[in-house]
């Protein structure tokens, strides 16, 4: 498809925003876990839940999402994805009890999980190659200010209020969202949809006995699960551990999300020079040497504010390399099946960071340890499935 460098331009920044959706829907609340949890009554693994329910709703979503958008096209599931996003953000500001609250988190997630995975589905209908991973890096690149900004914003919402404004405010963006969809041009022809949504799952099976990209699944499934429970869990180190600030712990948490979003500029500049597979291979070792000493200092006792916020950048941002190289690699080998590629890359992503985020605080919020040795653990298994399934191609 052939695009004018203004029409690109505005394509990147509505598909960055659009694939920001999970950090949008997770990070902007972070700082209010605790003053959700003093509300709800509820214990640190049950607080913990709620982002829980909202990636495995998404990472559900995505699996039905995708392979209607091959059906549909891209632009209808989107904008009655965007539509239904802003109802349940609308009742989970309503919610008056920690059990409907959860229920509406799974539905937002759901709901978000259109913008995520129509977003890289589009991607691969307009570029491919060299251009396709140029494209996720910038796309990264724009969706790398969602995780600085979200925290902060919703640090400064506390101060203004109650945690609940939070969700209205996720709920105008949703509407808006849906406006610009609107507007936006559908990039799937209708002689290039699947017939129905039984040949988009069809290919479900074909993907998943291909080595090759259900290595990349595994990747994502292992190191996204390992960056879930910082995620779940970073809110509750550094303010009940370190007895940082919300709005304290919302600029430690934009600054390491400021590294992710320099960190995606990478893989744009070396397209070409240097090859996805080894930036893959690179972002996957750096983070394991990271998370391994991140686990010492916890286990020793060794462990400063000042330490722990440097391996955790270390640890942490070299996923927006990691994130763009998998995806161009796994994507390049598909076509008209790119919307349920997308979508099984997707899910693996979520899946097994929204079922470890309990686990972090299985021990209660006084210990470090289960985050760490989770995000160890997620490392690991994700360096040794590339060794046995990718690098060899």
């Amino acid at each position: 498809m052939t695009m004018t460098n203004h029409s690109r331009a505005i394509l990147i920044a509505f598909l960055g925003i659009m694939s920001a959706m999970a950090p949008l829907a997770t990070d902007m609340y972070l700082p209010a876990l605790p003053e959700l949890s003093a509300e709800f009554s509820a214990s640190t693994s049950a607080t913990q839940l709620t982002l829980t329910m909202t990636l495995l709703g998404m990472a559900v979503g995505q699996i039905f999402l995708g392979p209607l958008s091959d059906m549909y096209g891209r632009r209808r599931p989107l904008f009655f994805g965007m539509i239904a996003f802003a109802l349940v953000s609308t009742g989970c500001f309503f919610a008056g009890s920690i059990e409907p609250f959860l229920a509406f988190r799974f539905l937002q997630g759901f709901a978000g999980a259109s913008g995520i995975v129509i977003a890289r589905a589009i991607a691969r209908d307009v570029a491919e190659g060299v251009d396709l991973t140029r494209f996720l890096s910038i796309l990264m690149l724009v969706n790398g200010l969602a995780p600085i900004l979200a925290p902060v914003a919703g640090g400064q919402i506390l101060v203004l209020g109650s945690w609940r404004i939070i969700f209205a405010v996720l709920a105008a963006i949703g509407i808006l969202l849906a406006l610009w969809t609107l507007k936006t041009r559908e990039t799937l022809p209708a002689e290039k949809r699947q017939a129905s949504m039984v040949a988009s799952f069809h290919a479900f099976p074909a993907l998943l006995r291909d080595r090759y990209f259900f290595g990349h699944c595994l990747v994502q499934c292992f190191v996204f699960g390992a960056f879930f429970s910082y995620i779940s869990g970073s809110s509750f180190v550094f303010q009940n551990i370190y007895g940082v600030s919300a709005q304290e712990y919302s600029l430690i948490f934009g600054g390491i999300g400021t590294g992710l979003f320099l960190a995606g500029l990478l893989p744009a500049r070396l397209a070409g020079r240097v090859k996805d597979i080894v930036m893959l291979k690179a972002s996957l070792l750096v983070p394991l040497v990271g998370s391994a000493l991140l686990l010492v200092a916890f286990a020793t006792g060794f462990a400063p504010l000042a330490l722990v916020i440097g391996l955790l950048f270390f640890t942490i941002v070299p996923l927006a390399v990691m994130g763009t190289a998998s995806f161009s690699l796994a994507l390049s080998r598909q076509g008209k099946n790119a919307g349920a590629a997308s979508a099984l890359i997707g899910f693996f992503s979520m899946v097994l960071g929204g079922l470890m985020m309990p686990l972090v605080g299985i021990a209660g919020d006084a210990t470090a340890l289960p985050m760490a040795i989770l995000m160890l653990a997620g490392y690991a298994l994700g360096t040794i499935v590339f060794y046995s399934h990718i690098k060899n191609g």
